[in-house]
């Protein structure tokens, strides 16, 4: 409910206002008669007598205030202005299949490193839009194109393996970034592609996705991620395989199947950049290298309303200390008798 220029989150406590007439209402209080009555009349009242009506007024001040603070006005924290900024339209597209939970990336997974990399990455870039698309056997939007880092940040903290059916859909996961991108108009678009393996789901294969890429003008930039080595059949890798009998993890070597060539030629196709990260370091740098080409260019997005201030001790605070004074008076200079 909107009143005053605030917003009232809980509107029915105003109600309580109606019963503030009451404190109005005359009781029959305890009378001194006196057998000269009319000659004290003739005398009229003083500042005391005329002021007598001050501390009521002041308790039923107090307590209008205390109802408005418990009816808990806000105001909006962000205003739904214009903000122009300059930056780059950017969606990550990252892998969640089963195999990011390798833990050659140090100190738990591969996935852990990249969730903390790209929101140490997210911080460094308060003037681009970013998007996330996550993927498996099957990809999703999970945060659209938006400026509201703390949005995109707190998504990120909560992705998991495990909630999409296994795979790895590298065609489908540009496809569902470039659904995000084909309508900005930003001179730079691209596509941050992580992923730690080969593509062998999905129902657009990887090239016929880099093709549409190449159409609308969006770079593909991938980051192929995990341990390097020559075997075409891909690198054994320490996975994790459950629990021992004291409660300790077991790894097993796994061989994890990639893909380089296939990444290469998705960045040739696009006019992105392939990199290969074999560690923490090596996919901060590479998400930078990404950056310092682009060129920058003018965006303007709506801020929405992103949350509310609590205003409640706008009146709070006075209707304390209208009660204070109103305590005080009764106490001393207006005190009445009896």
């Amino acid at each position: 409910m909107s009143l005053g220029g605030l917003e009232w989150q809980r509107p029915w406590v105003l109600l309580l206002l109606l019963l503030l007439p009451l404190l109005f209402v005359r009781r029959r209080r305890p009378a001194l008669l006196l057998p000269t009555f009319s000659a004290l009349r003739a005398l009229g009242p003083g500042i005391r007598g005329r002021l007598a009506w001050l501390p009521r007024a002041l308790r039923t001040l107090a307590l209008a205030l205390v109802v408005l603070a418990l009816a808990r006005p806000v105001t909006p924290a962000e205003g739904g202005i214009d903000l122009s900024v300059e930056g780059i339209d950017i969606v990550v597209a990252l892998d969640l299949s089963g195999s990011m939970q390798a833990v050659d990336f140090q100190p738990k997974d591969r996935l852990h490193v990249a969730k903390e990399v790209l929101d140490a990455f997210v911080q460094r870039r308060p003037h681009d839009r970013l998007g996330l698309v996550v993927f498996a056997g099957e990809a999703y939007t999970q945060c659209p194109l938006t400026l509201d880092h703390r949005v995109f940040r707190s998504i990120l903290r909560r992705l998991e393996v495990g909630n999409i059916p296994d795979g790895t859909a590298i065609g489908d996961a540009i496809a569902t970034a470039l659904n995000r991108l084909r309508k900005s108009e930003a001179e730079s678009r691209i596509v941050i592609l992580i992923t730690d393996g080969d593509s062998n789901a999905g129902a657009i294969s990887p090239l016929e996705a880099a093709g549409m890429a190449a159409e609308l003008g969006i770079r593909v930039f991938p980051i192929l991620v995990g341990r390097e080595c020559d075997d075409p059949r891909g690198c054994l890798v320490p996975f994790p395989a459950g629990t021992d009998f004291f409660g300790s993890r077991i790894f097993r070597n796994v061989r994890i199947p990639t893909d380089p060539k296939l990444l290469e030629t998705i960045a040739r196709k696009t006019g992105g950049s392939f990199y290969r990260a074999t560690d923490r370091e090596s996919l901060e740098g590479h998400l930078q290298d990404v950056l310092e080409t682009l060129e920058k260019s003018r965006l303007v997005e709506e801020r929405q309303l992103t949350g509310f201030e609590d205003r409640f001790e706008w009146f709070l605070f006075p209707g304390i200390v209208a009660l204070l004074v109103e305590l005080w008076l009764t106490a001393t200079w207006l005190r009445r008798f009896p």
